[in-house]
């Protein structure tokens, strides 16, 4: 048990445990120290000095990175910090690109917060910055340098918490700028465009790349016929952004809200997550029946798969070769959809509403054509689809609850839980389970795969029909921090029959398209809601969505058909750490 700490905060005593910072000691009292550079996620890089405090009979020290001592006296607000953090903010705004109005950042801004309580005005500041180029490099992420404040927190991020290593610091002094090794653009680096740098970048320096005029021109194009289909984890924030209950899904609302924006089939990616379990429950147990190669590792996050492509490309054969629900859902609207409707697929742009900046990423990849044309048109992140809803005008938080249209509308409970770590685990041992033992599970709740811990792992036994046992040894990972430990482990010897690896924490919910400042514990309460979901649904297995066994029916044939693997699986690719480049295809589809 942690030594407990007796302090005062601006004459509140508290109690924390040794080592507690004091910026979460002063919380503890009631006190928020500003902080511009800090994040509860993100180990403290002090890199700002906003957070700056008074201590009795001692220097001033920042907040942030300084434990607690006995007997310590913090003033967190005094003339002499006021006018020190005002002076730290104005050098900050002077070297910063204020173009606040158009920035998309704007409101959710923390550079632009601090500066509003200190009561700074910008426009009276000197200007120092000297406007560098932006990167529009990357089919997913915009980096301009010009908005940056050195704050550090993505360099944080992709390096410790993701372990890509995308981002660097380069230069001295006030010439230090955040960059890619040798300044070559995020395209031609290790990023995987996970985004996760965008989620806490503080000031919009780093965005995804926008597809939302492209989007509108589409809807308002009388030649073009609109589709869209929407994650499961969107529906899992959109309620928090129009000042809704956030531990509620709000997906009647989402689907009236892209209905009133002029889209012509409002469809559900959440019908092909259910696909996604047949095509890879099926080839789990093909591999486990026929002695194939495993583990089967999942192929659902687009982030992981350019990961596992640039620094474990040894284990490629080893991923299941089922493309993410999201191009699944592209190649069939362009085939089975197009077919059924009589509609000509060269006039259909399938739009796709993701929380993910990797996904603009995997839309482009040029193995995803296989309808003959581009299977997903555009990609928009929930931050894009808000930002519609809002120049739509729409009163999101009071439109009725509509329907998605039928044919690829239907899903089920296993479908939502793909949106939150250890979901798609979930839905494909309840898939399996079925197809193995001829019955449905006693208890379809797998709690084992929940949770927030970093890497989860479960020993199931398995009962068949003809009275044997199949044990598997399972795992979920979930930041791509854990996937490298785990992958390790696996290039080690290690035996495990199935894994589920997302690169954002949290899953899905934690995507690098979702709001501004999504923090560890918004991503909790998102994935216990689809969980919620899950558990109000009348169907709760990817097994019992009809819509999907009608697509094999009329159109695929069955599960790992030779039709189903030519619409439906793909290819990766090993590729250099240096450029992100194809380099030599590792594993074929089918």
């Amino acid at each position: 048990m942690s030594k407990m700490i007796n302090l005062t905060v601006d004459g509140i005593e508290v109690q924390v445990p040794e080592g507690t910072a004091i910026i979460s000691a002063a919380k503890k009292a009631g006190k928020n120290i500003p902080t511009l550079c800090y994040h509860p996620d993100l180990p403290a890089t002090a890199n700002c000095g906003v957070c700056v405090v008074e201590i009795e009979k001692s220097p001033l020290k920042r907040a942030c990175c300084t434990p607690v001592w006995e007997g310590m006296n913090v003033t967190t607000n005094s003339h002499k910090l006021r006018e020190l953090r005002k002076t730290l903010v104005e050098l900050t705004l002077s070297n910063h690109d204020v173009v606040c109005p158009t920035c998309v950042q704007n409101g959710k801004c923390e550079l632009q917060d601090l500066a509003y309580h200190l009561g700074i005005q910008a426009s009276d500041l000197p200007s120092l910055l000297e406007k560098k180029p932006i990167d529009y490099s990357s089919p997913s992420i915009v980096r301009d340098p010009n908005k940056c404040i050195n704050c550090g927190r993505c360099i944080t991020v992709c390096a410790q918490t993701q372990t890509v290593f995308a981002l660097t610091l380069d230069g001295r002094g006030f010439e230090t700028m955040v960059t890619t090794s040798f300044d070559r653009g995020m395209a031609n680096s290790p990023c995987v465009n996970c985004g996760q740098c965008t989620v806490y970048c503080p000031v919009g320096a780093l965005r995804e790349q926008t597809h939302i005029d492209s989007v509108w021109d589409a809807l308002l194009d009388p030649d073009k016929y609109v589709i869209v289909q929407e994650a499961p984890a969107v529906r899992a924030t959109l309620g928090e952004e129009f000042g809704m209950n956030p531990e509620e899904v709000t997906v009647g609302k989402m689907y009236a809200a892209l209905r009133s924006m002029g889209f012509d089939r409002v469809f559900d990616t959440n019908f092909t997550a259910d696909l996604t379990i047949m095509e890879e429950g099926m080839e789990l147990i093909n591999r486990v029946v026929t002695g194939g190669k495993l583990p089967v590792i999942t192929s659902c996050s687009p982030g992981w798969i350019k990961f596992m492509e640039t620094y474990f490309p040894c284990v490629a054969e080893n991923v299941s070769t089922c493309k993410s629900p999201q191009q699944m859902f592209g190649t069939m609207i362009k085939t089975y959809f197009a077919e059924k409707e009589g509609i000509d697929p060269s006039k259909i742009v399938s739009v796709s509403i993701m929380p993910c900046t990797a996904k603009k990423f995997e839309a482009q990849r040029p193995e995803m054509r296989d309808s003959g044309f581009q299977d997903v048109d555009y990609v928009l992140t929930t931050r894009e689809l808000i930002r519609m809803i809002e120049e739509a005008g729409l009163d999101f938080k009071n439109l009725p609850d509509e329907k998605a249209d039928n044919l690829m509308g239907e899903y089920t409970g296993a479908a939502t839980i793909f949106g939150a770590t250890g979901g798609v685990m979930e839905a494909a041992v309840r898939t399996a389970y079925f197809v193995l033992a001829g019955k449905e599970m006693a208890d379809l709740n797998l709690t084992p795969f929940r949770g927030m811990a970093g890497i989860k792992e479960a020993n199931l036994v398995v009962p068949l029909k003809d009275g044997g046992e199949l044990p598997l040894h399972v795992a979920v990972a979930h930041g791509l921090g854990n996937a490298r430990k785990l992958m390790e482990r696996v290039v080690a010897g290690e035996v495990f029959h199935f894994i589920e690896i997302m690169a954002c924490p949290g899953g899905c919910v934690g995507g690098g398209g979702q709001p501004f400042g999504s923090s560890i514990a918004d991503r909790a309460r998102r994935g216990q809601s689809l969980y919620k979901e899950d558990a109000a649904a009348v169907k709760r297995t990817s097994h019992s969505n009809s819509e999907v066994m009608k697509a094999y029916a009329d159109f695929l044939g069955e599960p790992n058909s030779h039709k189903a693997h030519q619409l439906l699986h793909t290819n990766y690719f090993e590729r250099s750490k240096v450029t992100g480049d194809c380099v030599k295809a590792v594993t074929h589809k089918h």
